[in-house]
C-alpha cells in the first residue's frame, strides 16, 4: 500500500513529461497552443478524478481511497498553474493590460480565471494546519470544488469553436459525479427521516 502514493505521483506527472517531449522533439505545430491545451485539459482531468474519489469510496466501501484525494486535487492545481503561467508568460508575454482586457471581454477566459482563483483558494487551504484552523468551515469552503469544476468545463466548452465532443464528454462526466452526490445526499436524508 505504501507504494501506491509514489506510483500515483509519478503517473500524474506523465502527461507533463509527454507534453514536454512532444514540444522538445518538434512534434507540436504550435508549441504554445499545444502546452495551453495540454495543461488545461489535464487540470480538468485531475479535478474530475478528485471528484471521483468519494463516489468510488462509497460504492466500494474502501475508505482508504480518501488518502489519494488531496494529491489529485493538488495535481489539478499544479496543471492549472502551468496552464495559467503558459498563458501569462508565453501567450501574453506578461502584458498585464492585455490579460485584464481578455479576462473582462472574453467570457471563456473570464470563467477560466474564476475557476483558477477558486483552485488557488482550495490549494492554499489544503494543509492539515488549515484544516485545524478552519474546523467545520474547512468542509464548507472546499465545496467550492464543485463550482470550480463547472467553471472549468464551461471554460473548455466556450473555448472550442467547432468540435465540442471532448468538452461534452467532460461535461457529462461532471454531471454524473454531481448527480451521484445529490442522489447520495437525498438517500441519506430520507433514510434518516425514516429512522426517526
Amino acid at each position: 500500500m505504501r507504494a501506491i502514493k509514489p506510483a500515483l505521483f509519478v503517473i500524474c506527472l506523465l502527461p507533463l513529461a509527454r507534453a514536454v517531449w512532444i514540444v522538445a522533439s518538434g512534434g507540436a505545430v504550435n508549441p504554445i497552443e499545444f502546452m495551453l491545451h495540454s495543461t488545461g485539459t489535464w487540470a480538468l482531468v485531475m479535478l474530475l478524478l478528485t471528484l471521483t474519489v468519494t463516489p468510488l469510496r462509497q460504492i466500494t466501501g474502501n475508505n482508504s481511497l480518501i488518502r489519494y484525494r488531496r494529491m489529485l486535487g493538488l495535481f489539478s492545481f499544479f496543471y492549472a498553474i502551468l496552464h495559467f503561467m503558459t498563458w501569462v508568460g508565453l501567450d501574453r508575454f506578461f502584458d498585464l493590460a492585455s490579460m485584464l482586457k481578455d479576462i473582462v471581454r472574453r467570457p471563456f477566459i473570464t470563467v477560466g480565471f474564476a475557476a483558477f482563483v477558486i483552485l488557488v483558494i482550495l490549494a492554499a487551504t489544503s494543509t492539515n494546519a488549515a484544516m485545524r484552523r478552519l474546523k467545520r468551515n474547512w468542509g464548507r469552503l472546499h465545496r467550492l470544488v464543485y463550482p470550480a469544476a463547472i467553471l472549468a468545463v464551461v471554460h473548455y466548452w466556450w473555448l472550442v469553436k467547432l468540435d465540442i465532443t471532448q468538452p461534452a464528454i467532460y461535461a457529462a462526466l461532471l454531471a454524473v459525479l454531481l448527480l451521484w452526490r445529490l442522489f447520495f445526499r437525498l438517500n441519506e436524508y430520507y433514510r434518516s427521516r425514516i429512522m426517526h
